[in-house]
């Protein structure tokens, strides 16, 4: 098996496994729950463009594609984080404090999901498998547009 197999292999395993998440979760009540679906969507074309193409512009489409992914998975940190900033004040833990606390406590709280429902680092898989990908494009001894006869080998 060679590194740009296995990076392919964690890398199908994790959008099996965010796919797995979100279907137990139930995570597709509104439009914005919605998101993550359409970014494993995208995930499953970059994965199959990256294990069928070896062109360098299959890698360049996997590298956008990628990107995209990794926006939003940017945007899924900041609503999950939003949404438990939002129940600090309803926390029963943090309620009679919640508005003396500083705004950096309030955020590491909501960020590290000491009050709120939400995970925040769940898009973090999405973005984890979307650097797989991108790594996958450069684990290849000849890369896309390099020539073979330019790639040099050290004899065995």
């Amino acid at each position: 098996m060679t590194l740009r197999q296995g990076l392919l292999g964690v890398a199908a395993i994790s959008v099996g496994g965010a796919a797995f998440e979100l279907a137990a979760e139930r995570h597709w009540q509104s439009l914005e729950q919605l998101v993550p679906w359409a970014t494993l969507a995208v995930l499953v074309i970059a994965l199959g463009v990256c294990a069928f193409g070896r062109s360098p512009r299959g890698a360049a489409v996997v590298r956008v594609l990628a990107g995209v992914v990794l926006l939003a998975a940017l945007f899924g940190v900041y609503a999950h984080v939003s949404a438990n900033l939002a129940s600090g004040p309803l926390d029963q833990a943090y309620a009679d404090t919640w508005d003396t606390l500083s705004p950096l406590t309030q955020w590491w709280y909501a960020l590290s999901k000491t009050v709120g429902p939400t995970p925040p680092l769940a898009p973090g898989m999405l973005a984890q498998s979307a650097l797989l990908l991108v790594l996958a494009t450069f684990a290849s001894p000849r890369r896309p547009g390099v020539p073979a006869e330019s790639v040099t080998r050290t004899p065995a």
